[in-house]
């Protein structure tokens, strides 16, 4: 076959042929009588063999290596080659990222884009100093991409600057719940607890509550810890399962004590809240410490029958259980005291202001 026939069948230019040939790849077996290249059938074979290998990214020095070294190994070659790839997919991956942050932010201008730039250099920097520094110098009013937030939050270490970036993404205006809720998903814990401490400081914010809810199981106590303490200040009861066992472990004890008394204040989810406590003081298992800490919490309730509860404990075969209990019942028993004085008090000059206008 000529060249040009050649060319027509491989889809090779009859210029990259020619190139092939001075290079020593593909040489034609043949000249016409006319003088011109004449390609055999193992000719075009070797043609199709030099474009698959330029396919997986092979220079044609190596395809030529390849092709004439029957000892040359493909695999230490084909392995630098992926890593080189993944290198060049990394590099674009990046680069993709910041087009879409830029693009995110809406830019009015090319200083638009070159804040959004700088801001994520800065985030990128090895220093917690100059990160922290690139968050709280944003301009008043400039936007910035809720995602680039939100991814920045989820990857941070420090909590110097994932504070303030929580901060600023708080005050972004964007969707950060959506942003953060694939780091709720994520295997590593360190990521679902950056965040879940991001999603819980802005629990008013549209699919904060379900994202929340949604790790109330979560294996790692943290995680679900700070997820029920922000679900229940929200008063959402299905925390409460949650907040008991931290009271149980001893894990932010005295905050999830204090939640589970602001939940109590709904009278319906007080009853469920002393049954619980009251089910867990009852439990065998339970020892000194945790019946101690059961006991506390129930003094934040706003339910009727916690004294009852505490009269019934002060008999406890366990004395410093007992002991806890009458101490609670005697500071009880002062603040209903001193309310009742107030209320007497109040009475007494309502009734002292009508006798002297009588």
């Amino acid at each position: 076959m000529l060249i040009g026939e050649v060319a027509r069948r491989s889809g090779v230019s009859p210029r990259m042929l020619r190139h092939y040939e001075a290079l020593g790849l593909v040489r034609p077996t043949g000249r016409t009588a006319g003088g011109y290249r004449e390609y055999s059938a193992e000719d075009v074979r070797r043609i199709f063999h030099v474009e698959s290998l330029r396919s997986l990214g092979l220079s044609l020095k190596q395809i030529g290596r390849a092709l004439e070294d029957p000892g040359f190994s493909p695999s230490a070659l084909v392995g630098d080659l992926v890593r080189r790839t993944e290198e060049r997919l990394e590099r674009e991956r990046e680069l993709l990222g910041l087009l879409r942050a830029v693009d995110a932010s809406a830019p009015a201008g090319w200083p638009d884009v070159l804040r959004i730039v700088a801001l994520m250099q800065g985030l990128d920097s090895a220093s917690a100093a100059r990160r922290q520094q690139a968050v709280l110098a944003r301009p008043e009013g400039a936007p910035v991409p809720a995602e680039l937030l939100a991814g920045a939050v989820l990857s941070e270490s420090d909590p110097h600057v994932a504070g303030a970036l929580r901060w600023a993404l708080a005050r972004s205006g964007g969707d950060a719940v959506a942003s953060l809720a694939a780091g709720l998903r994520s295997a590593d814990a360190d990521v679902r607890r950056r965040a879940v401490l991001a999603i819980a400081e802005t629990p008013e914010a549209p699919g904060a509550i379900a994202a929340l809810a949604e790790v109330l199981g979560d294996p790692d106590p943290t995680v679900r810890g700070r997820a029920a303490l922000a679900l229940g200040r929200c008063g959402e009861t299905t925390a409460v399962p949650v907040l008991v066992g931290m009271v149980v472990e001893g894990d932010h004890d005295v905050e999830a004590a204090e939640t589970l008394g602001l939940l109590s204040r709904d009278p319906e989810c007080a009853d469920r809240v002393l049954t619980v406590l009251a089910d867990r003081l009852a439990s065998p298992t339970a020892d000194s410490a945790t019946r101690i800490r059961l006991t506390q919490a129930l003094v934040e309730l706003s339910a009727t029958s916690v004294r009852e509860v505490l009269r019934r404990l002060t008999h406890d075969d366990d004395r410093a259980v007992a002991l806890v209990a009458s101490a609670f019942l005697t500071i009880l028993a002062e603040r209903s005291g001193e309310h009742q004085d107030q209320d007497e008090d109040e009475d007494d000059g309502t009734r002292g202001k009508g006798d002297g206008t009588s």
